[in-house]
């Protein structure tokens, strides 16, 4: 379950990673590279010990391959040239062994024979002696086999929890036993026995804006008791875009979204507690749970004796686990976490109960994001889980029976990046810390049905997918499965995957890995312009580490004979909490004295990368970040586009500046703003922005514009009429970025 504290509006670093497909090679001619054996998607038979798979090779033709996976046996399915002559002549029609009008395999238990199934039509094949015979219907359709991905959106993490089922709306009407109804009237509750005739109020002290709902009350498993939450509602902050050129009508349209606001009034939810044959309301003091920035994760103990709730507090510096008696309403800590910057709520939290008595809780008091056993009793922690100069990324799934927990995690194979994702399981003691996958890259897994054998698949971004099969409970290697080919890929990229590069940062001794990506032309002996793509949003880290089949904007800008570089510095998550905490109430340093320095180490090794020209470019928080290079840094940073940019963090969505910037709002909101510090401005910088984007206020950039008119500065500014967040990965948005970069770093169209 999703732990989903009001982040509602979330900023999508994947626009700027958005594929447009590639470019054209130079000769003119379209062309879309293929990658082949990347993938292997598993259908499990044999008490799931075996499975097969399809194989895409070239030229549209296909293989299918059986896994023994107990023996370790990788084997083509059949003899495809024998299957194709006893299919060729059921069907009439000329077939080749690569080319089988088949979608899918189902074999005998005896493994003697199988049906293959394709357009509507089976056909057992029997094996020995390739004899066909046509049957019908065909076979029953297997259920889907799940799988687990890694995952770079944060607020998709690591959200577990464990509540009753009577939490939700529906149920919290009739107590369990069935005896009670609850039913709310003019923002108040008020009880009903199910066999009485008349409701009696259970709260008076609800009121317009500030009043009781359905959806937010839990009763106790035993009826007694009833929790409900009494809130004050939030204050309404409306913003408005207008829609110039509507496709229905000649008139423009005004667009209202609700949309909070740093330092705004949020709603105010306060737990009441209800004795509920007495109707007696119990006192509970809130004196660890005031100003909050949420409650929820509300949960009865099973012996009704006490609940407990998760409790955010405002600004984000205390987040606390909290269990209120239901005898006398007294409260205790059960978990607190507290930090002098920011607890990182909306990227790594995980909480599981594992019973009344224990639960499994993240946290980075360390230094470093980690498991905990914990005591729910007593509030100690029992023991770490994982510990060590590594990161816990998401948790994928939790065995309460054998006491181990399987996870995703970085830096945890020393001399790797420590961005790449492996799977790695312990138990709940810490002992028998396992690290089940292995390859220099970044991982995904597919688990086999009874979850004894993982599916690995593996890849960087100059290295295409590896799959292998590998024990479940150990992690050995049983068997290679696929090597991708991705021959015409790296033909089309003139023979250059993107190069991974690691330099130090600003303090000497901090590794910062990125990526450069050069022109499919790239010739050593000349001189090229540098643009970096940035992204600096404190919520994750977002250099790519998977193989990609194709990098959009960042070859298209290459190819027009620029280098693209792209890093992860300091103030971004992955790492340890240190490095992260460079960005609190800081989002102007974007890890610019890393990324600085990373371009020159790169540029000292590649002596084509010409740092009088340097240019930089990104959307939403990548953009306020393309704005602040040319404001802070702009004796490095010459030329910048920034789209869609959140330029004054008090313009712009309250979870996300709040958590990273603070409350109560302070002046590191101005000395941050790129509006306030608009005058700074040296070198070229383009704005663009969609009209209708409805994640950052459009007049966020429009304030910007303002405030470099009054200054008197020179810029160029795109508005994409009819477009949303993202504007410049509209095809005219791209155009002009495109164009602009061109123009100003390379002073003509480029090479094409």
């Amino acid at each position: 379950m999703r732990y989903q504290s009001r982040p509602r509006l979330r900023i999508l670093p994947v626009l700027l990673l958005m594929a447009f497909g590639m470019m054209a090679p130079s000769s003119g001619v379209a062309a879309v590279p293929m990658i082949y054996r990347d993938r292997v998607e598993p259908h499990w038979f044999g008490n799931n010990a075996r499975f097969w798979y399809r194989n895409q090779l070239a030229g549209e033709a296909s293989e299918f391959v059986v896994v023994d996976a107990e023996h370790g046996t990788r084997l083509l399915a059949f003899d495809h040239a024998r299957a194709a002559a006893a299919l060729s002549k059921a069907t009439g029609q000329k077939l080749t062994a690569n080319h089988l009008p088949v979608d899918k395999l189902d074999f005998d238990s005896d493994a003697k024979a199988v049906v293959l199934t394709g357009g509507g039509k089976s056909w057992r094949l029997f094996l020995n002696t390739y004899e066909i015979d046509s049957i019908s219907p065909p076979a029953t359709q297997e259920k889907p086999i799940a799988t687990t991905q890694p995952t770079n959106n944060p607020p998709a993490r690591n959200r577990r929890r464990r509540g009753n089922p009577n939490n939700d709306a529906l149920s919290a009407r009739n107590s369990p036993d069935g005896k009670w109804i609850v039913s709310v009237s003019n923002d108040n509750l008020f009880l009903k026995a199910v066999h009485g005739d008349e409701s009696q109020p259970l709260s008076e002290d609800g009121k317009p804006g500030d009043g009781y709902s359905l959806n937010q009350m839990w009763w106790s498993p035993d009826s007694q008791y009833l929790v409900a939450f009494r809130e004050e509602a939030a204050q309404e902050h409306k913003i408005y875009t207008v829609e110039s050129s509507p496709k229905d009508q000649l008139q423009p349209k005004l667009r209202t979204l609700n949309y909070l606001k740093p330092g705004d009034k949020i709603a105010h939810p306060r737990p009441r507690l209800f004795q509920v044959a007495s109707r007696k309301l119990i006192s509970i003091n809130d004196e660890l749970f005031a100003n909050p920035w949420s409650i929820d994760d509300l949960r009865w103990a099973a012996d009704s004796s006490h609940f407990t709730f998760l409790f955010n507090q405002r600004g984000h510096q205390a987040l606390r686990l909290l269990a209120v008696n239901a005898a006398d309403g007294s409260v205790k800590n059960v978990v607190e976490e507290t930090s002098k910057t920011f607890i990182d709520y909306s990227g790594k939290f995980y909480c599981n109960w594992i019973s009344d008595n224990e639960l499994i809780w993240m946290s980075e008091r360390d230094g470093w994001n980690h498991l905990y056993l914990v005591d729910a009793k007593s509030g100690k922690m029992k023991n770490t889980i994982t510990s060590g100069q590594f990161v816990v990324q998401s948790v994928v799934k939790v065995n309460e029976q054998t006491r181990q927990i399987w996870f995703r995690a970085g830096g945890v194979r020393v001399g790797q990046d420590p961005y790449y994702t492996h799977l790695c399981r312990a138990n709940f003691d810490g002992s028998e810390f396992t690290i089940l996958t292995e390859g220099d890259g970044t991982h995904s897994v597919q688990w086999s049905p009874d979850e004894r054998f993982l599916i690995d698949t593996w890849s960087r971004v100059d290295l295409a997918p590896i799959n292998e099969l590998r024990n479940a409970e150990t992690g050995t290697l049983i068997c290679r499965l696929e090597e991708a080919d991705a021959h015409e890929v790296l033909s089309s990229r003139g023979g250059r995957w993107p190069e991974r590069f690691t330099a130090k940062g600003r303090d000497g001794a901090t590794d910062i890995h990125g990526i450069i990506v050069f022109p499919r032309d790239y010739d050593p002996n000349k001189k090229y312009p540098v643009v970096e793509n940035i992204y600096a949003g404190p919520q994750d880290f977002f250099t790519p580490k998977a193989f990609r089949a194709r990098l959009g904007h960042q070859q298209q800008i290459a190819d027009r004979g620029m280098i693209v570089v792209q890093c992860d510095g300091m103030g971004t998550s992955g790492r340890r909490k240190s490095f992260h905490d460079v960005c609190w109430k800081n989002l102007k340093d974007a890890g610019f004295p890393d990324r600085i320095a990373w371009i020159k180490a790169a540029a000292q090794s590649h002596p084509a990368m010409d740092l009088s020209r340097v240019g930089i470019y990104g959307g939403s928080a990548g953009a306020q970040n393309a704005m602040a290079a040319v404001l802070w840094h702009n004796d490095f940073y010459k030329v910048s586009v920034a789209d869609c940019g959140c330029h004054d963090n008090r313009m712009d969505k309250i979870w996300w500046n709040e958590q990273w910037m603070g409350w109560p709002i302070g002046p590191e909101y101005a000395a941050n703003s790129n509006a306030v510090n608009a005058g700074l401005l040296q070198g070229k910088l383009m704005l663009i922005f969609g009209e209708l984007d409805d994640n950052v206020d459009p007049s966020s950039t429009m304030q910007v514009v303002n405030a470099l008119e009054k200054a008197d500065k020179d810029f160029d500014l795109v508005v994409v009429t009819g477009a949303h967040h993202g504007a410049a990965e509209t095809p005219y948005g791209s155009r002009k970025r495109l164009e602009f970069l061109t123009h100003h770093l390379l002073g003509s169209a480029g090479s094409h």
